[in-house]
């Protein structure tokens, strides 16, 4: 396979094993408070007002397992994404006559990342539908197998692609920004006189950058998101006091991704669509960067002869 491929491919993987103790911090701050369903392998999400918002950051590590809660559905998955992620990119990029490796022109660089971002769909839909259930249920016996096991065996295939929607716009809009920032920063820091350490530390700087950015300017879709893939049926919908129901309906049906953003923001205010931002920063930061300077690594360690 080609090298962007495998540079694509273990860059995921290596920002998957840093990042998860702060993305498990972050996707319990979004679901708000959870109550684990064995049943379904689903959980319902209730107000921030209830105990998960209360936690200390320590105290979502309940067991040393915790740190890893999650990881095997995106270690497999994520990987796979970042190539499709990568190759899609730089492809899109060539077709519309510009270099992957210097691009003249920032809107082509959007343009090549979103398109990244919509292919990657394919494998990030069904990897955030489980690794979002197994965070944040509070069952140590659940993890991502028998997640899949149960979602497989109730809907199929299509079970793992509930909430795709809301995932694909947020990938496309996301990385169209996270491939923008890289290019822009690095050519406004790039200088012919920087030797390889200041080459690296910007590549860092850069990488980490582009993270940040990214999140910053998704968030509110990655929370409706995450409320989407982790409702349950046969749960109250709740109101704005804890414990009422509101309209004093009874969710029969999966919500909307419409309905899940009014009920959230009816409910808990705008602010929900910001819990966790400052949890995500920095773990985009020191994700983004280690990925980049991987990725930049295995492309030079790929393409020698």
């Amino acid at each position: 396979m080609s090298a962007d491929f495998w540079a694509g491919y273990i860059s995921g993987a290596a920002g998957i094993l840093i990042g998860n103790p702060l993305d498990l911090v972050k996707t319990r701050l979004q679901a708000g408070n959870a109550t684990p369903n064995v049943e379904s392998g689903s959980i319902y999400t209730a107000p921030a007002s209830t105990t998960v918002t209360r936690r200390s950051f320590t105290q979502h590590f309940d067991r040393a397992g915790t740190l890893v809660k999650g990881t095997t559905a995106p270690l497999l998955g994520y990987g796979a994404l970042n190539a499709i992620l990568f190759v899609t990119y730089n492809r899109t990029l060539t077709a519309l006559y510009d270099s992957p490796e210097l691009p003249a022109s920032l809107a082509k660089v959007w343009c090549a990342g979103a398109a990244g971002g919509l292919a990657s769909f394919v494998v990030s839909a069904p990897t955030e539908l489980i690794k979002c259930r197994a965070q944040v249920s509070r069952d140590h016996a659940t993890n991502s197998f028998t997640i899949f096991k149960d979602v497989w065996k109730r809907d199929g295939i299509r079970g793992l692609y509930y909430g795709g929607g809301i995932t694909s716009v947020r990938d496309a809009f996301g990385y169209g920004w996270y491939f923008w920032t890289y290019e822009w920063s690095k050519q406004a820091l790039s200088s012919p006189t920087d030797t390889d350490g200041q080459t690296a530390m910007k590549v860092l700087f850069c990488g980490g950058l582009a993270g940040v950015i990214t999140w910053a300017s998704i968030f509110p879709l990655d929370v409706i998101k995450t409320r989407v893939q982790t409702q349950v049926l046969d749960a109250p919908i709740l109101g704005a006091g804890e414990g009422e129901a509101l309209l004093g309906r009874t969710q029969k049906r999966p919500l909307t991704t419409l309905e899940v953003a009014r009920t959230a923001y009816q409910t808990e205010g705008s602010g929900v669509f910001f819990r966790g931002l400052g949890v995500c920063s920095i773990r985009a930061f020191v994700v983004n960067a280690v990925q980049w300077a991987v990725y930049e690594w295995m492309m030079r360690l790929l393409r020698q002869p």
